[in-house]
């Protein structure tokens, strides 16, 4: 117990225990779990249904569009739940992601498998917006406020569906092989809910905290496909060193 701290309430997350480190030439590579790879391929079907439907409303809009006179309200509608839906897609793709992360080897696939929400963002909206401000059956009134609300969505689409810290199987097995040197080989690391890093002990003072009700063990890989944690804790880092007799990592 660290700083006399009382432990906090510990709960193991679930699975993931098969996922595992492979050799290879280039160094070890990381492997999901079939629960995990199952769980993926689950998040990715319903991710692309919602995009489906999301660009089905985009369809929808257009040919409102074609049809003067053209009803405001409903063409903001109609723009708002194809944005809801893209969200909603783009939200579980990058989960999918987090579970089963692709390889940085094939540079093509890396970028189209973690940024196709933003791809979509796009196909659901840019149409739509070149089409409203082009629109012959829209005033200018119309055109400004339903094209502004238009760009706002294609937007907020577009951010969502970016993934600014893209997940890799090269990131995984570092970041696994990382945890298991400073800890002899076990790979268990501890987060809470709020947190930015992950730890290798539960009493480190960062998380066995006041503030701190619970706290969650798991793998590396669970840090981040929970909670898209990559940060070590440095006090954990040096601890391990010291009490371990571990090398520093780079």
């Amino acid at each position: 117990m660290e700083n006399g701290k009382t432990p906090k309430k510990i709960t193991k997350v679930e699975g993931g225990d098969s996922a595992s480190l492979s050799a290879s030439n280039e160094g070890p590579v990381f492997v999901a779990s079939e629960e995990s790879k199952s769980k993926a391929r689950n998040f990715r079907i319903l991710a692309i249904l919602a995009w489906v439907v999301a660009i089905g409303f985009e369809i929808w809009a257009i040919m409102l569009l074609q049809k003067p006179p053209v009803s405001t309200a409903w063409l903001i509608g109609l723009i708002v739940v194809d944005l809801i839906f893209a969200v909603v897609g783009s939200l579980l793709w990058k989960k999918s992601n987090r579970l089963d992360p692709a390889s940085e080897k094939d540079k093509v696939k890396f970028f189209i498998q973690n940024q196709l929400g933003l791809i979509i963002g796009i196909i659901a909206f840019l149409p739509l917006v070149i089409l409203i401000f082009t629109n012959k059956n829209l005033d200018g009134k119309q055109k400004g406020l339903v094209g502004t609300i238009a760009v706002i969505a294609l937007l907020i689409a577009g951010v969502v569906g970016t993934d600014f810290n893209p997940p890799s199987q090269e990131q995984y097995a570092e970041q696994t092989q990382q945890v298991e040197s400073l800890m002899d080989g076990v790979n268990h690391v501890y987060w809470t809910k709020s947190g930015k890093s992950y730890h290798l002990y539960s009493d480190c003072s960062y998380i066995n905290s006041d503030r701190t009700s619970e706290i969650f063990e798991g793998t590396v890989a669970q840090a981040r496909e929970l909670k898209n944690i990559t940060d070590l804790c440095d006090r954990c880092e040096k601890r391990a060193v010291k009490e371990n007799g571990a090398e520093p990592q780079e």
